[in-house]
């Protein structure tokens, strides 16, 4: 293994590392050697790299919601009208709620950070306009702001549940929360 500056994906691998720990023990089960030795990397790699823990944290949770932002932009950016973009907000749902239980726990891994520690709100905070601004693209600021919200709740739902909602009930959700009102069928 390349050491020092000819390895250039040494701070990445590290990042990759801290988030596969982090899914599988929890935030209070991640140390720097722990990170260093999944990485493969020298310990004293962590402060080359990180100014300690919390910067590794914040850095990895960053990288984190950049991909969960990216499956936002898979499904939203080929709908060309508001009918394609329920129909992709339900499937963005399913997609999210089917997909990786890594995903799920790293998201409220992050929540629950954000929820003890007010730093980590800014990341939250980012992680949502950047989403939103997505679902703006076929709907209103303030229906954006909502169906971000729906798509949480419904993704964590059908993912936790022993018997999850099928699509019907999702796109109906979406329907609901995205057709002004008198105007649902």
């Amino acid at each position: 293994m390349a050491t020092g500056h000819t390895d250039p994906q040494r701070r990445d691998r590290i990042l990759a590392a801290a988030l596969d720990l982090v899914a599988e023990e929890g935030v209070s089960g991640v140390s720097h050697r722990k990170i260093a030795a999944r990485a493969g990397v020298p310990l004293g790699s962590m402060t080359y790299h990180f100014n300690g823990m919390d910067e590794v944290l914040r850095e990895a949770f960053r990288l984190f919601s950049d991909h969960v932002v990216a499956v936002f932009d898979t499904h939203l950016a080929p709908a060309t009208d508001a009918d394609r973009a329920r129909e992709a907000v339900a499937d963005l749902v399913h997609a999210l709620s089917d997909g990786s239980r890594r995903d799920l726990v790293l998201a409220q891994e992050l929540y629950t950070l954000a929820a003890r520690q007010p730093a980590y709100r800014d990341l939250t905070q980012q992680w949502m306009a950047r989403s939103r601004l997505h679902l703006e693209k076929h709907f209103d600021p303030d229906t954006a702001r909502q169906l971000d919200a729906l798509i949480e709740g419904l993704t964590l739902h059908r993912a936790l549940s022993t018997h999850p909602h099928d699509r019907a009930l999702t796109l109906d959700a979406v329907t609901r929360v995205t057709t002004p009102s008198g105007h649902v069928g």
